[in-house]
């Protein structure tokens, strides 16, 4: 999931940290939103993205909506 962008981001910087080019580097992602996008575009615009389904937005929360909740406490049984 691609709300904030701020963990896939993360995630690539490590990439390039190890010498991977950024070119090199496609980021697969089941559901995200126009800001995450937005935000990972503008860090890093050669990245190819592949993106599953593109959501309405973020919340308040910066949750993505209508999304699918809080995945790590869907995934971990803990919502």
């Amino acid at each position: 999931m691609l709300a904030t962008g701020g963990s896939a981001m993360q995630a690539v910087q490590v990439l390039l940290d190890n010498n991977v080019k950024e070119e090199h580097i496609i980021f697969l992602n089941l559901i995200g939103s126009p800001e995450g996008i937005d935000s990972f575009i503008a860090k890093y615009p050669k990245v190819k993205i592949v993106i599953g389904e593109l959501d309405a937005g973020l919340n308040k929360d910066k949750y993505i909506v209508p999304g699918c909740g809080d995945f790590g406490c869907r995934y971990f049984g803990t919502d």
